[in-house]
């Protein structure tokens, strides 16, 4: 009996394996799939408020078609000159980073605390803090340019679940429990609902507060925080470092320590005040898993992965919260019980 199941676990992991092999495989296929899954998800409640007054599924779902385009082409042409300019500059941005670190480190030589600036810019480079943001920026343009696939794949994706509740009907006895489908699809829609406008009020707040300080590319730093504004608890630090190190390099280190004092305002009111408000402090996931998510999926799908491993995780925990039988192992994904009890 102990052996069968050591062997179940071997073919678990074996499958796991394969699995995520295939999906880094089909990497270029699979990241506008799932940007589409994410819009889409997004689109529901616009959907049902849009039929509910009576609109048929196909006006609904062209009229949502409609605002996509027009947020896309605004998008596109504010923020994608942003993202030329940024990834043009880029290398001179680092060479000046470089020299600052290094005046650092000779005027902590000069003071007599001696340290290896080599070993110092090898091992904490904030070069590479920004190279990484270039990085993450080109692999959201590439993903991007795939706006008609993903366009088309979130109107079949809005058609298909306009449909889903009479094909459901239509299965009869042999349909799975309704409402356990129900249960996640509500939840699934509440959480990326409330998750998108909270979201929503941080970029603009990240991108007025640069502007005002002077700091090159605030909208696109803002959509910066927007996007990761879905990623919890370390989202807003690695949103704010590429901006903050501009700011450093472009206005100095004032103009610096205010950038990092905007998105420190940001963090506590959204993360602490306004989002619990809303969603509800037991909705979420813990620390240890939004890290391990952020890797994972990062490595599986490349940067646009970092963007989506907490909407796909959080996703993964509603639906086996959904089910009494998973319900373990959704708990066992999120925050501190002790401290949602508080």
């Amino acid at each position: 009996m102990r052996h069968s199941g050591n062997r179940n676990v071997l073919i678990s992991a074996a499958a796991f394996v394969v699995v995520v092999a295939g999906m880094q495989a089909a990497t270029s296929l699979l990241v506008p799939f799932f940007l589409a899954a994410f819009i889409a998800i997004l689109c529901l409640p616009p959907l049902n408020w849009l039929t509910a007054r009576h609109v048929p599924v196909s006006a609904a779902v062209l009229i949502i078609a409609l605002v996509m385009m027009l947020i896309g082409l605004l998008i596109g042409a504010f923020v994608g000159s942003s993202i030329a300019d940024f990834s043009h500059n880029l290398p001179s941005y680092q060479e000046r980073l470089k020299a600052l670190t290094g005046g650092a480190l000779n005027w902590l030589t000069g003071m007599g605390i001696s340290i290896s600036s080599q070993s110092v810019l090898d091992a904490l480079d904030p070069s590479a803090a920004m190279g990484m943001a270039g990085n993450l920026l080109a692999g959201l343009g590439n993903a991007l340019t795939n706006t008609f696939l993903i366009l088309l794949t979130v109107i079949f994706l809005l058609i298909e679940a306009a449909a889903l509740p009479h094909k459901w009907h239509a299965m009869g006895k042999h349909a799975p429990s309704m409402q356990e489908f129900e249960t996640f699809v509500t939840s699934v829609g509440a959480y990326f609902s409330i998750k998108s406008w909270i979201s929503l009020a941080t970029g603009v707040f990240i991108a007025i507060w640069l502007a005002v300080i002077g700091v090159d590319y605030p909208i696109l730093w803002g959509l910066v925080a927007f996007l990761f504004n879905f990623v919890p608890n370390i989202g807003s630090i690695i949103a704010a470092v590429p901006a903050i190190l501009l700011a450093l390099v472009q206005l100095g280190g004032g103009e610096a320590l205010m950038v990092g004092v905007g998105y420190v305002i940001a963090n506590v009111v959204m993360g602490n005040v306004v989002e619990p408000k809303f969603m509800g402090k037991g909705v979420g996931l813990s620390t240890l898993v939004v890290f391990l998510s952020l890797v994972f999926w990062g490595w599986v799908l490349g940067p646009v992965g970092m963007l989506l491993s907490v909407p796909l995780t959080m996703i993964i925990k509603l639906a086996l919260e959904s089910g009494e039988q998973t319900r373990w192992l959704a708990i066992l994904l999120g925050p501190d019980v002790a401290k949602v009890a508080d």
